[in-house]
Parts: structure tokens; C-alpha cells; sequence
């Protein structure tokens, strides 16, 4: 995993989704098989609910980590962002809901990558470094 020297903050256009649907505000390392980003908890937040990110929060923002992941490898090859969507979500375990202002890292390992089906595994962790949620995900690149 190649962490970049500065984060990469600017990001609209390596994802498909737009305001107010971002679940990712920087990129912070990158490799052909890896993809680091966070995300800082806002009340403005579409999936901001009780003080907390939601567990529908939660997911998206695992997905649109793998969004960032291929937006910024389209980025680094001179195309694009591609539109994909969550094809499968499976093993989903959430053991905290990030509070109000928390920062939250989320890393995924790409474990396989065929003809725009990406399965990966992911994992949420906080500003302790403490794993809060994690999934199995299979993201396809609409065509």
C-alpha cells in the first residue's frame, strides 16, 4: 500500500456519487490492491440520524471507498469515473456507530477483479484504530 505524501481532498470527480450523498471526503493511500480513505462525521450528513453516521452510512461509505479505489485508478489512467453499484453485501458486522465530528478511516483489499466485478473485503476503523464495522462486498461497473 502506497500511502500518499498528502490526502487527496479533492474527490468529486473520482466518485459518482454528488452532494449531499458523499460517505468520502479523502483519499489517503492507494495500490492496485488497496484503498485507504476517511471520512469525517457531519450533522449536515444525509445518514447522520441520533448523534451517530447510521449503519446505512456506514455501508455506503464502504462502497464508495471501492468507488474512490476505481475512480482514482480510472483518474491515474487518464479516463473518467466509471457509475458502478453494490452487487452483493455479505458478513456485515457493525460494533459501533462513528459519533458526531469523528473521523473514520476505511480500508479495502481488493481480493479479486474480473470484467468490472470487484469483490473486496473491508474494514472501518476509528480515530483509536479500533475496527467499529466490516463487510464482504461485490461492486459492479455499470456498463
Amino acid at each position: 500500500m502506497i500511502l500518499l505524501q498528502k490526502p487527496i481532498t479533492n474527490i468529486e470527480n473520482l466518485i459518482p456519487q454528488k452532494s449531499p450523498f458523499v460517505m468520502v471526503d479523502s483519499l489517503l493511500g492507494f495500490s492496485d490492491t488497496q484503498i485507504v480513505s476517511s471520512f469525517k462525521i457531519l450533522e449536515s450528513n444525509i445518514l447522520f440520524e441520533n448523534q451517530t453516521l447510521s449503519e446505512a452510512g456506514l455501508i455506503e461509505n464502504m462502497a464508495q471507498t471501492v468507488a474512490l479505489h476505481t475512480g482514482y485508478d480510472y483518474f491515474l489512467k487518464g479516463q473518467p469515473a466509471p457509475t458502478g453499484y453494490i452487487g452483493s453485501i455479505k458478513d456485515v458486522q457493525i460494533s459501533m456507530l462513528p459519533q458526531l465530528d469523528e473521523i473514520i478511516n476505511t480500508e479495502a483489499h481488493i481480493l479479486q477483479e474480473f470484467m468490472g466485478v470487484t469483490l473486496v473485503e473491508i474494514t472501518v476503523s476509528n480515530a483509536k484504530k479500533e475496527k467499529i464495522a466490516s463487510s464482504t462486498m461485490k461492486t459492479v461497473i455499470a456498463s
